[in-house]
């Protein structure tokens, strides 16, 4: 399963995407997308969104932190 987590340091929802997979012994992919613009752009072309966080979970696009929709993109 392949899991890409799009980020900034500052960004609340972020953090606690970090730490529901953490938690949940989940391998992904993070990517600072205030220090790396190509990793910023390949976001934006994935969700056709600037904010953040950003999940892809096998392709599916997740905007945002919703729980219950990461868990369910998961199994």
């Amino acid at each position: 399963m392949a899991i890409t987590l799009y980020s900034t340091p500052s960004c609340t929802y972020c953090r606690k995407a970090k730490d529901f997979f953490r938690e949940n012994h989940v391998k992904f992919a993070e990517y600072d997308i205030s220090r790396d613009p190509r990793r910023a752009d390949e976001m934006v072309r994935k969700s056709g969104q600037m904010g953040v966080p950003v999940i892809d979970i096998n392709g599916k696009i997740i905007v945002g932190f919703n729980q219950s929709e990461v868990e369910r993109a998961l199994k």
